[in-house]
């Protein structure tokens, strides 16, 4: 039988796009990588491809995700960082082996070795999250406004007001709930402008 998963939520920051792997968080949540070989697809398409994944590897993600979502909402809303989500990710980090590359076109990208593993590749997803949640990036942590969302987001939009993880689906949800609700409420108004 084969499954169909739900697509990726791919953003311009790993670490970010890591924890989207679980979407709707305050809904019915969305798991995006259920499966080990769910795990191996998302990080080669965010670069990091590696040639295997087990159960326990999927837990080590999974609990580096959760670890990464706590820490950035934590920095996202000013609260003190929890202790145990801050060791995980640390843990994660110094385990990885990576190097940074420079490509030709002047740009950052991580190379795995020959035998690369999950573990690997989770040290790049931690150092990522140490980078942004320490802010040593242009840019802000925020909170997806979406109540059933809720992700956490790094925002490099010019005004730093951005208020959708996404925006092709929780914004366009959220605006389209503000344009049915306003059309309950003044059923009429939609004649007017037609």
């Amino acid at each position: 039988m084969n499954a169909r998963f739900p697509d990726f939520r791919l953003g311009k920051v790993l670490a970010t796009s890591f924890t989207g792997t679980l979407s709707e968080r305050q809904g019915d949540a969305v798991e995006r990588i259920p499966t080990p070989q769910r795990l191996v697809d998302w990080l080669a398409v965010s670069g990091l491809a590696v040639d295997s994944c087990t159960p326990a590897q999927l837990d080590l993600a999974q609990e580096l995700r959760e670890s990464i979502h706590a820490v950035a909402t934590a920095a996202a809303t000013g609260d003190a960082l929890p202790a145990s989500a801050v060791q995980v990710i640390n843990d994660r980090s110094v385990q990885g082996r990576a190097a940074a590359i420079l490509t030709p076109e002047g740009e950052r990208r991580w190379q795995l070795g020959s035998a690369s593993s999950v573990e690997d590749a989770l040290g790049v997803i931690a150092a990522d999250a140490v980078s942004v949640i320490a802010g040593e990036r242009d840019g802000r942590l925020a909170l997806c406004a979406s109540p059933t969302c809720r992700a956490a987001f790094f925002d490099t939009s010019q005004s730093r007001t951005r208020r959708w993880c996404d925006m092709n689906t929780c914004g366009n949800r959220q605006k389209k709930a503000r344009f049915n609700a306003s059309r309950r409420e003044n059923p009429g108004a939609a004649e007017l402008t037609a």
